[in-house]
């Protein structure tokens, strides 16, 4: 049995939130680069022109890729032989978010009730939290800031099983392109297949964490993910919805065992600021 002091925890999460504001990952980088060069409309390939200057703009001055700092999301895995001690852990999440947004200045963008009064909770807190039990005594941190852009744009469908394929392509291509410049594109598109419909929500998201363009293992669905990209990216839409070829980055599917009388669908887009950041403790 390993102990790990929630103080860690919240210093981890600080440090992460601070990163993932400023500092694009290398593959989310390397794919907007390549959009940029293959782009042919001429204001789709100033929009990315413009997107990558803003790229190195934000990692070299430590400020936001974009005014929306989004609400916190963050995946843990907690390690089944770790011990945590100190505090409550989603305290020491919730501690380390307030932190790095107050301090940062990053954008407070959480209210703390969605409807009667929508008063701005003022430090970007609560998280929203998943925890998983893993094998081992290490803790894994991953933290998605997500924007409203993008996150507006998330769609669910219940499809009958009969659809099959067919009838989940549809259904991606459609909310990809019927999203049109509003998760400013060029987009990652996230798809969760399978389980419930909270369980397609939760792995069309988690696909976002996927390196960008990293195939599905199964060669099946990384055939599908591929005739998908080729569908949204012939539609036109373009970077910024200007128009162009260029409409997303790469389609990353995650499926999950469902019901015989059940084939949910779920779309996650992450804008072209794909922020996100681990570490492991």
């Amino acid at each position: 049995m390993r102990e790990i002091h929630v103080d860690q925890i919240t210093q981890t999460i600080d440090r992460l939130c601070r990163e993932a504001a400023s500092d694009l990952p290398a593959d989310a980088e390397r794919a907007v680069r390549q959009a940029a060069q293959e782009e042919e409309s001429p204001l789709g390939q100033w929009s990315l022109q413009k997107i990558c200057r803003n790229i190195e703009i934000a990692r070299e001055a430590h400020v936001p890729l974009c005014q929306d700092t989004g609400i916190v999301i963050v995946f843990a895995e907690v390690g089944q032989d770790v011990h945590l001690v100190g505090g409550a852990f989603e305290d020491a999440v919730n501690a380390g978010i307030a932190r790095a947004y107050t301090e940062d200045y990053l954008r407070k963008s959480t209210v703390v009730d969605p409807v009667l009064d929508r008063r701005n909770a003022g430090d970007n807190t609560p998280g929203v939290v998943y925890t998983s039990l893993a094998c081992g005594d290490r803790v894994k941190l991953t933290v998605m800031p997500k924007g409203a852009g993008s996150e507006n744009m998330t769609r669910l469908a219940m499809l009958k099983p009969a659809q099959g394929v067919q009838g989940v392509a549809d259904f991606v291509v459609d909310a990809v392109v019927g999203a049109g410049g509003c998760p400013c594109p060029p987009t990652i598109v996230g798809v969760g297949i399978g389980g419930t419909a909270d369980k397609a929500l939760l792995i069309s998201k988690q696909a976002l964490d996927r390196p960008v363009g990293a195939p599905n293992p199964d060669a099946r669905y990384a055939a599908l993910e591929r005739e998908l990209l080729e569908r949204i990216n012939a539609s036109g839409v373009g970077p910024q919805g200007f128009g162009g070829r260029v409409t997303a980055l790469a389609v990353h599917i995650e499926t999950y065992p469902t019901h015989i009388a059940c084939l949910p669908v779920a779309v996650t887009l992450n804008c072209h600021a794909a922020r996100h950041k681990s570490a492991v403790l």
